[in-house]
């Protein structure tokens, strides 16, 4: 079975600052893939420009975006609307600031499926129950007339849910799905979405920051520094062994790994801007490995030599390739 999504080479660019440089990431159908990397590594930007959303003065140009063998990037404006909010479905960050103010949630999701279902009458007002029930909200025939301000974040985020899931999509893409929300509401939220996924079959692209949160729920991950990808493996593979030294520094400044310590790990230096963009690896001027070697020319996204299948590093001297053999297993 081939690849849901392929994305080749990906760029997004807004006023000269490269937001995405050369992404290229695939998701396989009923696949979860986690995307993390710190704020502004262009997690949420990547997936923006897959739904169409990112507005001018961004521009966005890759050689290929392939959504069930469907070409998008050449897809008029009404195919790509039949397309996205329904086969590809988003949840974003904030929900309150995501749901129209001015309309009620029920309205909302039943708008959701007057466009893309086609439901009328009875079996519109039956089918956006189910999906309040669907998502847990309690007392959802009432809920269905509140609006959003007369909610909490996490009914919120259950409605944001609702609509996606709405059209049974066949990829949902979650970005940050618990950032506003507190720990409790988040550990509810993140098993809403998972139980939904297996349920469904969809495949699920998560971004987080998280990286503890994206070990439990991924298959693979892809870590992005500074626009670009700079690893993707199987879990735990990457956890156990990460191949970039980003990963590495990563994983060393979970609170977890610094138990005893007078000081979390922390990592040196400054994302690299829009003026100051090393010609070499983006990350060399914060990475305690780098060699003169590393600041000629910046190194591709290649297969981890003896790493298995799945290892991509944008490193030329990639870490543990001896450590952990493929799957997690003990060499």
């Amino acid at each position: 079975m081939g690849d849901l999504l392929t994305i080749r080479n990906l760029a997004v660019d807004f006023g000269g600052l490269a937001a995405v440089d050369g992404i290229d990431l695939s998701v396989a159908p009923g696949e979860v893939l986690g995307i993390v990397g710190e704020s502004g590594s262009g997690k949420s930007v990547t997936m923006m420009a897959l739904m169409g959303l990112i507005d001018a003065p961004g521009r966005v140009s890759a050689d290929g975006v392939e959504f069930d063998g469907r070409d998008l990037l050449n897809a008029s404006p009404r195919e790509r609307r039949r397309i996205v909010g329904k086969d590809i479905a988003m949840v974003f960050q904030d929900a309150l600031t995501s749901l129209n103010p001015s309309y009620t949630v029920g309205y909302q999701i039943r708008e959701v499926l007057r466009q893309h279902e086609g439901l009328r009458g009875a079996a519109l007002a039956r089918r956006t129950l189910e999906l309040l029930d669907q998502v847990g909200i309690p007392d959802a025939k009432n809920r269905m007339e509140s609006f959003p301000h007369q909610m909490s974040g996490g009914m919120n985020q259950r409605v944001m849910i609702a609509m996606a899931i709405a059209c049974n999509p066949k990829l949902l893409i979650a970005d940050e799905p618990t950032t506003a929300l507190d720990v409790t509401i988040q550990a509810q939220i993140m098993e809403l979405l998972v139980r939904l996924q297996r349920e469904r079959g969809m495949a699920l692209v998560l971004i987080s920051h998280d990286l503890a949160v994206v070990s439990e729920v991924a298959q693979r991950v892809a870590v992005m520094y500074a626009g670009q990808i700079i690893e993707t493996n199987r879990v735990p593979d990457i956890f156990a062994a990460p191949h970039h030294p980003y990963t590495e520094a990563l994983l060393a400044a979970i609170p977890e790994h610094n138990v005893g310590a007078r000081r979390l790990a922390a990592l040196p230096g400054m994302v690299p801007g829009r003026d100051d963009r090393p010609h070499g690896c983006l990350f060399a001027p914060r990475c305690k490995y780098a060699v003169d070697d590393c600041r000629k020319a910046r190194p591709a996204l290649a297969p981890v030599p003896r790493a298995g299948d799945a290892a991509r590093a944008r490193c030329i001297k990639p870490l543990n390739l001896a450590a952990v053999a493929p799957t997690g297993g003990a060499r």
